[in-house]
């Protein structure tokens, strides 16, 4: 099979996705639940009764925290969420630091001695975590290179794009850019890759959009760090951008928040940077912006 046709066979089953997202009834928890997160294996299920990206959400959080944002489109929301987000927590974490985290907002629902790995879709051990080829370590979502950010605190250590993942499947996904297509990863059932792009498995596929988004509105060139922008293009480089934003918008509207997704979000707000990723709380705001 071609990679055209592969890449054009995964776009029709996304599509499909998103109609039937569309279709049904919004059921997302609230921004205050602390119920405990969808298992793996009820990812799928979860995120299509989370109802369209596209639907206006309500929070709890609207009338405080988000309270400056609502009613803006465009620029002025993005303008008005970083100074929401921006808080003075965020990224304060030490690198060394970001282990113990993770242990706790990537924890297994049906395993607390496990977290669960991105891209692989895998339960583990919290313990095995390092560098060698089974190991758990630290992908960020949006690659350190792109902005030169590197692990310091800040953009380097923000846990709202850090995510455990095994050892060889972080080699696989490198710095590139998203996008679709590509060939089979090793150990990540569903994630494709090629020369400058890559594309994870279905049910996470909103997440990375979503962490993507996130960091391009808290990053934003004021506090000394780069300015994170999306584009709509592969092979950035070092440049402080990454792509592509057409296909990263098709996966947050086909692949809505989950129970884990709002559940990880909840704890990184109340245990660690007291601040949230608003894409997470309000999904429609990707195309308000965007």
């Amino acid at each position: 099979m071609t990679r055209a046709t592969r890449r054009g066979r995964r776009r029709t089953a996304l599509a499909v996705a998103a109609v039937a997202a569309s279709a049904a009834l919004a059921t997302q928890l609230p921004a205050t639940a602390t119920a405990t997160p969808a298992a793996p294996h009820q990812a799928a299920a979860a995120r299509i009764s989370g109802g369209p990206a596209s639907a206006a959400t309500h929070t709890a959080y609207d009338d405080t925290y988000y309270k400056d944002a609502i009613g803006k489109t465009g620029q002025e929301l993005k303008s008005s969420l970083h100074q929401i987000i921006k808080s003075t927590q965020t990224g304060k974490l030490s690198y060394s630091q970001v282990w113990d985290a993770l242990k706790d907002t990537d924890e297994d629902p049906d395993n607390k001695s496990n977290v669960i790995l991105l891209y692989s879709g895998r339960s583990q051990s919290k313990d095995a975590n390092g560098g060698n080829p089974d190991d758990w370590n630290r992908e960020h979502v949006w690659a350190k290179s792109h902005g030169d950010f590197g692990t310091s605190t800040g953009p380097g250590t923000d846990l709202h794009h850090l995510r455990p993942e095994d050892v060889s499947v972080n080699s696989d996904r490198g710095n590139k850019d998203f996008d679709n297509g590509g060939s089979p990863v090793p150990e990540a059932p569903g994630s494709f890759t090629d020369n400058d792009s890559f594309e994870p498995r279905d049910a996470v596929k909103g997440d990375v959009a979503r962490m993507i988004l996130y960091m391009a509105v808290r990053y934003d060139g004021d506090d000394g760090f780069p300015d994170l922008e999306p584009n709509d293009k592969v092979d950035n480089g070092s440049a402080p951008n990454i792509g592509k934003i057409s296909v990263l918008k098709a996966w947050s509207k086909a692949d809505p928040p989950d129970a884990f997704e709002q559940h990880r979000n909840q704890v990184i707000f109340d245990k660690y940077q007291h601040n949230r990723n608003p894409f997470i709380d309000h999904p429609e705001w990707v195309n308000e912006i965007w």
